[in-house]
């Protein structure tokens, strides 16, 4: 099977660096240019940056900050937040950028979708779901960080983004965003069953097993945001990744990599 990522995602808030909990309550966690040189030093496999800034205020990538940030990783870097024409996606790639994240054009304008993955290839094209349970349990998806809801059912969203050119989905937890609880194994499972394409699993993430009981249920890589920011039991800022011999041992050859 192919080798299972294991993916740093920082969320770009005002200029900074800042982690949520439940897509809430922002701890400012450093400069994303030092934060990229730190991963490039750790052998990670890619890493995710979401402006989480850009929809909210109606606004376009901030390509300066994306070059910038872009110029600093020796790493694949995928980017998301605010890109609502092909224009855009084709700016970022120029700038460094190897993949481009959707999430509310994908539900507002799914034929962008379909334009960016014949422009640059499906492969190059994740689309992003946010996902929380409303007060009967029932999984429902989220866009606006959060704040709106679209009453498609979360599986056959999946599969309409696949199905019009998505090469991948990444699909977040806002229940178990930063609160270590481990993912919504649940919705890996029940999301990844109507997939062909791959899955990243993201949102609650607190230790390698976390990674391996993803993969498990239908995930194809492992994201985490808090993990990988902040040292426990008190939250200092640290930037941190397991060893390749930890991931070794406690993931690849569990799942016969």
């Amino acid at each position: 099977m192919n080798r299972v990522r294991v993916i740093p995602v920082l969320l770009l808030h005002k200029g900074g660096l800042v982690k949520s909990v439940k897509f809430k309550n922002y701890t400012y966690v450093g400069d994303p240019i030092n934060a990229v040189k730190v991963f490039n030093e750790k052998e990670i496999d890619e890493i995710v940056i979401l402006d989480i800034d850009a929809t909210k205020e109606k606004r376009g990538p901030n390509i300066s900050k994306v070059k910038e940030i872009a110029g600093e990783a020796f790493i694949p870097l995928a980017y998301g937040g605010g890109i609502t024409s092909t224009k855009e996606i084709e700016q970022l790639f120029h700038e460094g950028v190897e993949k481009v994240i959707l999430n509310y054009s994908a539900a507002t304008n799914p034929n962008l979708v379909t334009e960016a993955a014949k422009l640059v290839g499906s492969q190059s094209i994740v689309v992003s779901m946010d996902i929380k349970k409303n007060i009967f349990g029932k999984y429902k998806v989220y866009i606006k960080n959060g704040s709106e809801k679209i009453e498609e059912d979360p599986a056959e969203y999946a599969k309409r983004m696949q199905d019009i050119g998505a090469g991948e989905i990444f699909l977040n937890s806002i229940d178990r965003d930063g609160t270590y609880e481990g993912y919504d194994t649940g919705l890996i499972q029940k999301i990844s069953s109507q997939l062909s394409i791959p899955l990243i699993a993201c949102g609650g993430a607190s230790t390698v097993e976390d990674f391996y009981l993803a993969v498990q249920h239908g995930a194809s890589a492992a994201a985490a945001g808090s993990m990988f920011v902040f040292q426990r039991p008190h939250k200092a800022v640290l930037i941190s990744y397991p060893s390749q011999e930890e991931l070794k041992e406690k993931l690849y050859r569990r799942i016969g990599f």
